[in-house]
């Protein structure tokens, strides 16, 4: 199926190509390459065009749908898209091999990944794991670092029993009861459940046992950074605040997405999918959306080489994975 593009209200249908189309009396034609298909995590972009904050900054924002985040990567890396939303992980294991992207801002600075389980098992803690079964996808970012939390959580890999499969067989054994643990996202697979069941799930969250890498966020061509620093910072301003209004009325925020594809989720889970991604925008409590730091990158980079197969030259190219420049200032209200 073809990527679609999202308009609410008023706005143009897909633009071939990234070059910036604006006039006396038009604003920049923009595209946004989502990392996936519609989930919980993306209702801020769609909520900041409804509410006009792109328009105010110049920008006519299309939305457009991703298959995942190194595809969406590869799209801004050969100018085919303005922005991506992609995992930082995708942008340092492109960065080593010399793909010309920047993380501009990251927007979940906890790392999403989690064992969930339905919350009528009682299944709370890591060591509540021991003789359960878990459906994981071989070779995806989960099963990389399976064994770093196991570590971490003082668990051998004797204590549990794998079943393994695709994304959606994944889902379908735990579903089925073939297995009682999901290695998944708690934003978003732990919606997929709920929206299939009606059951509740409870995430142990791999961040919680000292596994914390920076996740999706913004990232952009290096020619778009030297070329077009004003359109970055106003798309990353109108980004940065429709996410603080989002994060106010997450409601509303699901509608938009409601509002432009029907078929995005449910209105229940679109909500509670989101509202459990802004508990990962912050480590501090001052800390704006998108705004991270070298310590965090410097984490994340670090987990990668030990655990997820990334060159350690990485260690040294920290300043070529992100940028901080432009993002706004500390909030004002």
């Amino acid at each position: 199926m073809d990527r679609r593009t999202f308009v609410i209200a008023t706005g143009a249908g897909l633009v071939a190509a990234p070059a910036l189309i604006r006039s006396a009396h038009s604003a920049d034609k923009v595209q946004l390459l989502l990392n996936w298909y519609l989930y919980g995590e993306h209702a801020p972009f769609f909520y900041g065009k409804k509410l006009g904050l792109f328009e105010k900054e110049g920008i006519d924002l299309q939305i457009v749908e991703g298959r995942g985040s190194g595809v969406s990567l590869q799209a801004v890396g050969a100018k085919s898209a303005h922005f991506g939303h992609v995992d930082m992980s995708a942008v340092v294991r492109a960065g080593i091999r010399g793909a010309p992207v920047v993380s501009t801002g990251v927007l979940l600075q906890k790392n999403p990944a989690a064992a969930m389980s339905f919350t009528e098992k009682n299944i709370r803690t890591a060591n509540d794991l021991k003789g359960k079964t878990v459906a994981t996808t071989p070779g995806d970012a989960l099963s990389q670092v399976w064994p770093a939390f196991l570590k971490k959580a003082n668990l051998r890999d004797s204590d549990v029993r794998l079943v393994q499969g695709d994304a959606q067989t994944k889902l379908n054994a735990v579903i089925s009861g073939q297995a009682d643990v999901l290695l998944g996202f708690s934003h978003d697979q732990s919606m997929k459940l709920k929206d299939a069941t009606g059951k509740s799930v409870y995430p142990i969250m791999f961040s919680d046992y000292g596994l914390n890498a920076v996740a999706t966020g913004i990232v952009a061509h290096r020619d778009t950074l030297s070329g077009s620093p004003d359109l970055v910072r106003r798309f990353m301003r109108a980004a940065t605040l429709s996410a603080e209004a989002a994060e106010k009325n997450a409601s509303a925020a699901a509608d938009a997405m409601l509002e432009a594809d029907s078929k995005a989720g449910k209105k229940e889970t679109l909500t509670e999918g989101f509202e459990i991604s802004t508990k990962l925008y912050r480590v501090t409590a001052d800390q704006r959306p998108f705004h991270t730091n070298a310590n965090a990158v410097k984490e994340t980079v670090d987990l990668l080489v030990e655990y997820g197969g990334v060159d350690p030259s990485a260690k040294e190219k920290l300043a070529s994975f992100f940028t901080t420049d432009f993002l706004p200032g500390k909030a004002t209200n």
